[in-house]
């Protein structure tokens, strides 16, 4: 059995290439490490500290010269033989790879037979040399070729930037637009609903079969629902667009919470969930838009729902000192993943697999758009306050629970435009 040697990265896209080299090397006795792209190379390299480095030229994202450059430039690697290994067999070509730092410049077609030799040529301190004055010229010409890729890249990025401002622009329209559009006909149907309950022949009905009555209420629920996600578009493309439509006037924190908690009443009684809250112990007066304030705290109740198992408990807790509440949501849910706890307030961002899905809000584990976080945030941000999560983790069964922590200033500095 033949004992394992000093550890090789190869870099190539070309898988056939790859497959030759790696099975070269390994039946050689070297440990060999593959990557298909410079930089998953160069953080393999940082990672593994192999003893040698192969690399070709032309890779898909940053050439092989570029990965030598920026793997000399950390001290670890500034001794490591990094070799070539290429079609580019142009003197050209050699002396620009030269430049750029590399140990050595091996071409392809491959003598198979011949790389291990190489290889070990390359451990033991060998290097390929070409003459001072051409590794000056060589050293210019790279450094206009460096130059020349990178405007070139920051011209495609900053196309790139322009095109995704443009396509934001009009994701944004086109949501706000859409919402409208749904909000009127919704409008006619919830009136037509209403009027459907309140005329006596269908009362008469009703009363009379107990599947009409609950048909015509599961309609009702329905469009209240439909109205809901409505809204919660229409917020968040005001956010989302800087204009958020503000009123500010004293509020009552407790009683924005209170009337949060009576809306979740059947939800909480259903599922046997356990509210904790003390509006004695809470601030009477801050400056904001109670309705906003409302839904932000309705967002924030109705996420601890959610992510909070049958007969769990929620604690809503405040403080106030001169200058700001410091609202508290705690349950004793599933907890936030330590990678989720910022991305969770992005707009249409959802937790755990959308196939899973579920339209309930308040159901376990339930579902929504995943704006609901996010207009949370909105709102908060045009308050001038500022909501976090925190969470020692996601866990099923140990069941770890997460801390929403709002804190607002008792009068609103308002952040956003204030007209629509």
């Amino acid at each position: 059995m033949i004992a394992v040697k000093e550890t090789i990265l190869y870099i190539e896209d070309d898988p056939a290439s790859r497959l030759l080299v790696e099975r070269t090397l390994k039946h050689a006795g070297y440990k060999v490490l593959v990557a298909e792209r410079g930089l998953e190379g160069i953080d393999m390299a940082r990672r593994e500290l192999p003893d040698l480095i192969l690399t070709d030229i032309n890779l898909p994202d940053i050439s092989g010269r570029e990965v030598t450059t920026m793997l000399r430039s950390d001290i670890r690697f500034q001794q490591t033989p990094i070799v070539a290994l290429t079609a580019q067999a142009y003197d050209e070509q050699r002396e620009l790879t030269m430049a750029a730092g590399i140990t050595g410049y091996l071409t392809k077609p491959l003598d198979i037979e011949a790389l291990p030799g190489r290889i070990e040529h390359y451990l033991k301190g060998g290097k390929d040399n070409i003459s001072a004055e051409r590794m000056a010229d060589a050293q210019v010409r790279y450094t206009r070729e460096v130059v020349g890729r990178l405007e070139a890249r920051i011209r495609e990025l900053e196309s790139s930037n322009n095109e995704l401002r443009r396509l934001d622009k009009m994701k944004d329209s086109f949501i706000q637009l859409t919402a409208h559009e749904l909000r009127t006909p919704l409008t006619l149907v919830y009136g037509y609903s209403r009027l459907l309950e309140d005329s006596p022949p269908i009362k008469t009905v009703a009363n009379e079969d107990e599947n009409i009555k609950t048909l015509i209420k599961g309609l009702t629920e329905a469009i209240q629902r439909m109205q809901g996600i409505i809204n919660e578009i229409l917020t968040i493309s005001r956010i989302m667009t800087n204009q958020i439509d503000m009123s500010v006037g004293p509020v009552d924190p407790a009683q924005v919470v209170q009337r949060v908690v009576n809306n979740y009443k059947h939800a909480l009684e259903g599922r046997r969930l356990n509210v904790h809250f003390d509006p004695a112990t809470w601030p009477h007066k801050i400056r904001g838009d109670s309705e906003l304030l409302t839904l932000a705290v309705s967002s924030l109740i109705s996420n601890a729902i959610k992510y909070t198992p049958d007969q769990g408990h929620i604690y809503i807790t405040a403080q106030a000192d001169e200058q700001q509440l410091r609202l508290c949501i705690r349950d004793t849910g599933i907890g936030v993943a330590k990678e989720e706890q910022e991305r969770i307030f992005e707009r249409f961002h959802t937790a755990g697999d959308t196939m899973l899905h579920s339209t309930s809000k308040t159901a376990f584990r339930g579902g929504g758009l995943g704006l609901g976080l996010a207009v949370c945030k909105g709102i908060i941000d045009a308050h001038g306050g500022r909501v976090w999560v925190e969470s020692s983790g996601l866990n099923l069964e140990k069941l770890p629970g997460s801390e929403f922590i709002v804190l607002l200033p008792l009068v609103a500095h308002v952040q956003r435009r204030t007209t629509v």
